[in-house]
């Protein structure tokens, strides 16, 4: 026998087979389970962010972007109106609901803040300057929509 004990001795790994050793001195998923993961589980729902368009009368414009975006993944969509005859008028629910706000134009961030200044703290508003001058699906609001709005949305 050799000056080292066999207790000391090293031992050669055994190659991975696939199915669980009874070994309990190799063990090459031992120490991978202590890691902590950062990974979402099988069957967890990623976190979605809830975006509100806003516009004026909730007709045309901000109905147009709700319907662009609605199958977006990872992100919700709502849409309103500021004027008191929109089809869905802004509310504080619709705000305390949203976590990020575009207006279509400098005047609607305006007209926000000054009705909801109370309900915006912590809320993200993003001017997009589109004009009230596209009907409803217009091809080239469609465009102008996809080129804007992305880049505020978190990545697929």
């Amino acid at each position: 026998m050799s000056a080292r004990s066999s207790r000391t001795q090293r031992t050669t790994p055994k190659p991975f087979s696939g199915a669980p050793s009874t070994d309990a001195a190799w063990c090459p998923w031992r120490y991978a389970r202590r890691r902590p993961v950062n990974a979402i589980p099988l069957g967890a729902q990623r976190p979605v962010l809830r975006v509100l368009f806003i516009c004026s009368q909730n007709r045309l414009r901000s109905p147009t972007a709700e319907q662009i975006f609605a199958s977006w993944e990872g992100i919700e969509v709502a849409s309103a109106g500021l004027a008191n005859e929109a089809q869905n008028p802004v509310t504080p629910e619709l705000l305390a609901w949203a976590q990020l706000i575009f207006v279509m134009e400098k005047a609607h961030r305006s007209k926000l803040a000054k009705k909801f200044r109370a309900h915006l703290r912590d809320k993200r508003v993003v001017c997009l300057d589109i004009p009230d001058e596209y009907r409803y699906m217009d091809p080239a609001l469609v465009a102008l929509l996809k080129t804007k709005v992305p880049r505020h949305l978190p990545a697929a």
